[in-house]
């Protein structure tokens, strides 16, 4: 991994809800708010995008753990923040806390962990 990926680094991903993100199975709706599926894609995401310019070429991540605490729903057309803070690194790993919020409230607080690998030990997975 390169240099520069320490502590504190924060990356911060705005989204608007869409009825796409609602909470769904086998396409039916159970409720137009914010899922919580969507909130774990959002956290993968803005974790990814911490990470991504300090892969070196014969590097990836990939998603290693993932917590969260749903706290409150948001709904159609709200404006979550979503916010990454890089909490722990390692040759092999690096963990970022998670908040999201609505306006003023914290909808979501979690973390995710990424698992840094070669890439050709990825392509024998498959």
């Amino acid at each position: 991994m390169k240099s520069g990926l320490t502590r504190g680094l924060s990356k911060s991903l705005t989204v608007t809800v869409t009825s796409d993100m609602f909470a769904s199975f086998n396409e039916v709706v159970i409720h137009p708010l914010f899922s919580t599926v969507s909130l774990v894609y959002h956290m993968e995401w803005i974790s990814r995008l911490i990470l991504e310019p300090f892969l070196e070429e014969h590097e990836e991540g990939m998603g290693e753990e993932v917590k969260l605490k749903h706290l409150y729903p948001a709904k159609e057309g709200s404006t979550i923040i979503i916010k990454a803070i890089v909490y722990e690194t390692t040759e092999r790993s690096v963990l970022t806390i998670i908040e999201a919020k609505s306006g003023d409230k914290v909808i979501a607080e979690g973390s995710v962990k990424q698992a840094i690998i070669r890439k050709e030990k990825i392509e024998k997975m498959y």
